[in-house]
């Protein structure tokens, strides 16, 4: 039932942004004294059940590392499971590339005046600056005039408006709510929308979630990486990487996880891997889960965004820092341009939905042709020899995450609410894809983590119960008075 023999469970290790370092090989012994020697917690026993560990927790991105700080936090005894070989799931900074921070993945700190993680970042010494309001719009190769801007900010403000408007009515494609005439801005802001903002065409988006996850203009950025930022808080949870779950076997006495070969008998267990690898039966779940619950991973696919990295040194477009370009497009092959990357000589091509889909799927070669032709369009000739080194990413082929981030499709709005359900009070979900405002990004899924982490100490049991408020100032005036009136009636 667990580690019949003391074989290796999984190389662990925590990733920095520039290095990683290996921990000790994992056997049931070392396993569990190295859990009650960092977790202070005594070990569970439950009818007869002896448990490795209170929470098995599933996947060490964002949402994962969240809930097993959470639960650490709450003297639960967690195990943190990686498929891939570092932390940071969506979320992932490499400097070795370029010799500069390069989120390959996640990058913008969305809603930083709520954001947990803008808090955490201070705390772990990184820089965190605001991103800069509003955007270069390119007209063929000039930039948009002030009139024309105008126009193009009064006709996205119309589309959003018409999308919340039909997002209350009725749970229809966001496509359909886009007022007939954008004048002539219509290609940009389907692109905006849709590939940029949820990495689908809006025909493929509910109206209804995209209303719900409300406008994203305002956000930050970290300096060193939001990547760097995600690897700091995960190495303090220990995770084990390169440790694929592949079976969730559960009943109402506690849960069996295998990875390979071996097992881990746990009480709970919170799942955050990503809906296109559960929905592709990845992890097998035994019993299998309701109808509904696997409608809801189908309901709530992953889309396609990527990067197209190009190192250009000297300013050749006349960009200012973490400049962001759209362009007035007549089709769907179009693309967003995140110019100097917190001041750098690093430039990304942002390719997303149907269009970025099918040229990822093109290859690393057809990606940057893509990216020099476009930018060429935008601004010159020049372009060209201006690239220097380049790189994409490619997150659709990543075996454990196979998209960027979740969108529900039409009349699907509501499948969020069935991944927020636990399974017998055994197995909890987490992860973007399970925040109902929050879908796509990085606080998103930390919130999610850190609210199943709550649901599953609750259950066990190891929530500590609010402490009774002190006494007011003036409230311990008053009982001192009763006390002297006492001693007086006394005397």
């Amino acid at each position: 039932m667990i580690f019949a023999a003391p074989r290796r469970f999984g190389q662990s290790g925590a990733v920095d942004v520039n290095h990683s370092h290996t921990m000790p090989k994992l056997s049931r012994r070392t396993f569990l004294a190295g859990s009650a020697v960092l977790l202070a917690a005594p070990a569970v026993t439950a009818r007869g059940d002896d448990y490795d560990v209170d929470l098995v927790v599933v996947g060490a991105g964002a949402a994962g590392i969240a809930a097993a700080r959470r639960a650490r936090a709450g003297k639960a005894r967690v195990a943190l499971l990686e498929a891939g070989p570092r932390v940071g799931g969506r979320c992932i900074t490499d400097t070795s590339l370029f010799g500069v921070p390069f989120d390959l993945g996640a990058h913008w700190l969305h809603f930083p005046s709520s954001n947990p993680l803008v808090t955490l970042a201070s705390t772990a010494g990184l820089e965190v600056y605001p991103a800069p309001r509003g955007q270069d719009v390119r007209i063929g190769p000039r930039s948009a005039r002030d009139s024309e801007l105008e126009n193009f900010l009064a006709a996205l403000v119309r589309a959003h408006r018409a999308i919340d408007e039909a997002g209350r009515k009725a749970d229809v494609a966001a496509a359909r709510a886009l007022p007939g005439d954008l004048g002539g801005w219509q290609s940009t802001i389907k692109f905006i929308l849709g590939p940029f903002t949820a990495g689908q065409n809006l025909d493929r988006v509910s109206a209804q979630d995209l209303a719900r996850g409300g406008v994203r203009d305002i956000a930050d950025f970290c300096r060193q990486g939001y990547g760097a930022l995600l690897a700091k808080l995960g190495a303090e949870t220990r995770p084990h990487l390169s440790t694929p779950v592949t079976l969730i076997d559960w009943d109402r006495r506690g849960v069996d996880i295998r990875a390979g070969k071996d097992r881990m008998r746990t009480r709970t267990v919170i799942v955050t891997a990503s809906t296109n690898v559960l929905a592709a039966g990845k992890i097998a779940f035994k019993p299998e889960v309701s109808h509904r619950v696997r409608e809801a991973w189908r309901e709530l696919p992953l889309g396609s965004y990527d990067h197209i990295a190009l190192m250009m040194p000297g300013n050749p477009l006349d960009l200012q820092p973490d400049e962001l370009v759209f362009e007035q497009s007549a089709s769907e092959r179009t693309a967003a341009l995140l110019g100097r990357v917190s001041g750098t000589d690093l430039h990304l091509v942002e390719v997303a939905g149907a269009f970025g889909r099918e040229l990822t799927g093109q290859g690393e070669a057809a990606m940057v042709d893509f990216a020099r032709g476009w930018l060429t369009s935008l601004f010159g000739p020049g372009v060209k020899n201006a690239i220097k080194r380049s790189h994409v990413t490619r997150w659709n082929e990543e075996p454990w995450v196979l998209g960027a981030m979740s969108a529900a499709t039409p009349g699907n709005a509501d499948a969020r609410r069935a991944l927020v359900e636990s399974i017998g009070g055994r197995i909890w979900f987490a992860g973007e894809a399970v925040h109902g405002t929050k879908w796509g990004t990085v606080d998103g899924a930390w919130e999610s983590g850190e609210r199943a982490a709550l649901a599953a100490l609750g259950q066990m049991g190891m929530l500590e119960k609010p402490k009774p408020e002190r006494s007011s100032h003036r409230s311990r005036e008053r009982q001192h008075e009763r006390r002297r009136r006492r001693r007086r009636r006394r005397d």
